[in-house]
């Protein structure tokens, strides 16, 4: 029973490091996501007449959860027809930034950025989402910065945290 026991101490904190290790490499994919996705919103601006929900909703079909899902939420509240461009950026980005990967530093460039959608040119407007896209490069570089560093340790963390406490039991 003992043993048992032991196993299953060892398999959920082992279990726990690799997850905390999965953050640490789903934010650098989801920024590299973002990053596609706001250059596919700029050849959308610059090229076609599509309304912005419209290129919100093809957005939300080319990428998976949860970038999906914030897109979506945007083009709700874009067809709802309640509110600007900035209001329905804002409100899908504070719905959905618990499921996002992001920190601080990407949700504040996502939301300066959603303070210019929609009140400018087509020309203006694709600086503004260059300027975005370069931020969240930065930003990127940060995260994989960060992966590179800790997710094997948080990996290893994470498993001898679990033999620790099995020794300490027994």
């Amino acid at each position: 029973m003992k043993i048992l026991g032991a196993i299953f101490i060892l398999l959920a904190s082992t279990f726990t490091g690799f997850e905390v290790a999965k953050q640490l490499s789903e934010r650098p994919r989801q920024l590299r996501q973002l990053k596609t996705a706001l250059r596919s919103l700029e050849s959308e601006i610059m090229y076609s007449n599509r309304p912005l929900h419209e290129i919100s909703h093809m957005l939300s079909k080319q990428f998976p959860n949860p970038l999906s899902l914030f897109f979506k939420e945007f083009e709700q509240r874009l067809t709802q027809g309640m509110t600007t461009a900035k209001e329905a950026w804002e409100y899908a980005l504070q719905t959905h930034k618990k499921a996002l990967a992001f920190k601080e530093g990407e949700l504040e460039v996502l939301k300066q950025f959603g303070e210019t959608l929609g009140q400018h040119d087509r020309y203006s407007q694709q600086k503004h989402i260059l300027l975005a896209i370069n931020h969240l490069d930065r930003e990127e570089q940060d995260a994989l910065e960060q992966q590179n560093r800790y997710e094997k340790m948080i990996k290893s963390l994470g498993f001898l945290s679990g033999l620790l406490l099995v020794i300490l039991l027994m």
